[in-house]
């Protein structure tokens, strides 16, 4: 079973993404918040994909705040996890902050929340799925 690492902060988005990859998608969930822990998890190959929230201000690594951009920017720029495909999710910004965010993390997709397509999103996680 495909495994799908979840980077929230908020429990109530966190619930129902995980509901929804769970239930809908077939796919297994993991959380946390945790930088080292997010690093790490894409580095032992436990997660094939993540979804990253853009805004995370609990979360912290070196002793300084970093966001989901920044996170999603680590995660490519290391060999070991450059290929873990990253969905990056906010209720921040506009079409043209996704297109910053995009190239700004080199993440490999984007979606506003609240996600209103669900059958939209779902198709496009399981297209980023690794074979």
């Amino acid at each position: 079973m495909k495994t799908v690492l979840i980077v929230e902060d908020d429990p109530a988005n966190l619930f129902v993404f995980s509901k929804m990859v769970s239930k809908r998608a077939g796919l297994a969930v993991t959380h946390t918040e945790d930088v080292a822990e997010v690093l790490t998890i894409a580095g032992t190959g436990a997660a094939d994909i993540i979804l990253m929230d853009v805004s995370l201000p609990h979360s912290e690594y070196q002793g300084k705040v970093v966001s989901g951009v920044e996170i999603s920017k680590m995660l490519k720029a290391n060999p070991q996890t450059a290929k873990v495909p990253v969905i990056l999710v906010t209720s921040e910004g506009t079409a043209s902050d996704a297109q910053q965010y995009l190239t700004e993390s080199r993440a490999d997709g984007y979606f506003a929340k609240p996600i209103v397509d669900w059958p939209k999103f779902l198709a496009q996680l399981n297209s980023m799925l690794p074979a």
